[in-house]
């Protein structure tokens, strides 16, 4: 499953650079991943500091 980014994003762009496919982009202040292109590594909720990347369910 692809992660998605929470509601809780506080829009500091620490998972953008983190993904490996640049899968990740700003949108209206907040950050989203687009799941056609997201590779589940996890590596953008690693680096979160307020956890907002989940795998979606």
């Amino acid at each position: 499953m692809a992660y998605k980014i929470s509601d809780d994003c506080i829009g500091c762009g620490t998972c953008e650079s983190e993904c490996p496919v640049e899968a990740i982009s700003e949108k209206d202040g907040k950050y989203v991943i687009n799941p056609d292109e997201c590779i589940e590594c996890g590596a953008c909720a690693g680096v979160c500091p307020v956890e907002a990347p989940k795998p979606e369910e």
